[in-house]
């Protein structure tokens, strides 16, 4: 993405503000639509009955592609218009929404939240690259920034809030639907408040690099989720391999290139490394364990979604607070510190999710939520400016694409490495503990996943239906122990680089 360097002394009117609504709006809704689904599972898996894995695509497929096409969207947004691209993110996205909603099958379920992606990263960094071509004053620049990011964090705390609250009137649908009329809104507001931006002078997109890109992250991606699942070892292994080969290429291609769709040299800088890394590694961690918590809520409590979702709401509502008090507190105190800080309290709520039991663990369930899910807040808040503000002004909009990147990307990872850990565990101690006498399309659907069980359960008679799920709530909530441990130990990794690359860098800085 373009952005200036020079401030004209130009300062933001009425109009501008009102615009900066419609660039919070889709940047607030994509960032829900990460999350929504997580509480739409246990009902989205009874209607469509998709295995495991794919209920894990469904999840993830979205936020991979979205990650994976915003240095390219952005690109294409300085050459053909950040606006244009905005709108027709926008168009796609609600009729893809609509088009969703009304789906009965799950691999077209997996194909749409993809085009979805696409539709997500055409409208990130055109949001990002409005917000620099609608405010020219520095002082403003940085308050209507700081508001986007926030719009972010809201979105991410409040999807599975709004999704259960959706889910209680209507059905899974509902959280496709809720994006329509959001994405007209923006559509029409676009035309009317905010400029044609573009830069003439921008390079073409390096279509093979994007090609490359995605032939890094897809194999990669499935080969952890199918290194958990019996007989697959060996196409696991392949799979992981020929995606890192794919990386090695794609990071080579893009030293070579005089307009690399990704700079990567802007990783030697220390700051820029070490904030996306951190943030990377807290994103992996808390992505994973969020869904297995939205999970638990209702599989193993039997809490409807709106409960589920009321339930996470206190922690949602400190991640807001948090994220909105850390650049505060920034002024004062050296941001690797801070961020270090919250990072080793993350810690202490993983931990106390490793305890959880399948019995009687709801209290203890919440308090670790509340306390792991708001100490993100303070890499989530500063990343971008720590990023932006460490490279020269020529670099910020490839900086700030990287922050994004890593957001979603680091959410998506979680949810595929850290998911697919707690769903092998599932089958592991779930494995031997059925009762027999089940119809063997019963074993299939149990053995696989929690979900599964809970469905098969419903149809069998009361006693033997309470032999499934005391077993497969037991395993899921052993799932969600080993997930967490593992998010502690990432999480503590993650602090301990936090001190190490961010240390130099100043209070206020």
């Amino acid at each position: 993405m373009s952005s200036p360097d020079i401030d004209d002394g130009r300062r933001a009117g009425p109009k501008q503000w009102f615009g900066l609504v419609v660039l919070v709006l889709p940047a607030m809704l994509l960032f829900m639509m990460l999350t929504i689904l997580f509480l739409a599972i246990p009902q989205l898996a009874e209607e469509l009955r998709p295995t495991s894995t794919q209920t894990l695509w469904i999840i993830d497929i979205y936020g991979f592609l979205m990650a994976g096409l915003l240095v390219t969207m952005g690109t294409l947004g300085d050459r053909i218009g950040h606006r244009r691209l905005l709108i027709a993110g926008a168009v796609v996205f609600a009729v893809v929404s609509l088009v969703a909603a009304n789906t009965s099958d799950p691999a077209l379920l997996i194909l749409w939240r993809a085009v979805l992606g696409v539709a997500a990263a055409t409208q990130m960094p055109a949001t990002l690259g409005l917000i620099f071509a609608t405010f020219a004053d520095a002082r403003q620049r940085g308050v209507a920034v700081g508001v986007w990011s926030g719009g972010i964090s809201v979105g991410t705390g409040l999807g599975p809030v709004l999704g259960g609250a959706l889910l209680d009137t209507f059905s899974w649908r509902a959280a496709f639907l809720v994006a329509v009329p959001v994405m007209v809104a923006v559509a029409i507001g676009a035309l009317l408040l905010l400029p044609d931006n573009r830069n003439p002078a921008a390079g073409r997109p390096d279509l093979f690099s994007v090609a490359l890109s995605l032939a890094t992250l897809l194999p990669i991606v499935y080969g952890v989720k199918e290194l958990g699942k019996a007989g697959t070892l060996a196409t696991a292994l392949v799979s992981v391999v020929a995606g890192v080969g794919f990386g090695v290429w794609f990071v080579l291609r893009q030293l070579r290139l005089p307009e690399p769709l990704l700079d990567v040299r802007l990783f030697a800088h220390r700051a820029v490394s070490g904030a996306l890394g951190v943030f990377l590694l807290a994103a992996v961690a808390l992505g994973g364990v969020y869904l297995l918590v939205t999970q638990y809520l209702q599989l193993v409590e039997g809490l409807s979604p709106l409960q589920a979702g009321l339930w996470v709401l206190p922690g949602a509502a400190l991640l807001v607070l948090v994220s909105t008090v850390s650049p505060i507190l920034v002024r004062r105190v050296r941001p690797g510190h801070l961020i270090a800080a919250g990072l080793a309290v993350q810690v202490i709520g993983y931990l106390m999710l490793t305890q959880v039991g399948a019995v009687g663990g709801l209290p203890l369930l919440v308090a670790g939520f509340m306390v792991l899910y708001p100490a993100v807040a303070p890499s989530m808040a500063l990343t971008t400016n720590l990023v932006v503000g460490s490279v020269p002004p020529q670099k910020a909009g490839a900086a700030s694409g990287l922050a994004t990147t890593c957001s979603d990307l680091g959410i998506s990872l979680g949810i595929a490495v850290i998911g697919s850990i707690g769903a092998a565990v599932y089958r592991t101690r779930i494995s031997g503990e059925l009762p027999g006498g089940l119809p063997p399309e019963a074993v299939a659907a149990s053995g696989d996943s929690l979900d599964g069980a809970v469905s098969a359960a419903r149809g069998l008679p009361g006693e033997l239906a309470a032999q499934v799920l005391a077993p497969a709530r037991e395993a899921f909530a052993g799932g969600l122990n080993v997930a967490a441990g593992i998010a502690a130990v990432i999480a503590g990794g993650a602090a301990i680089l936090a001190l190490l690359r961010l240390r130099h860098i100043p209070p206020g800085g």
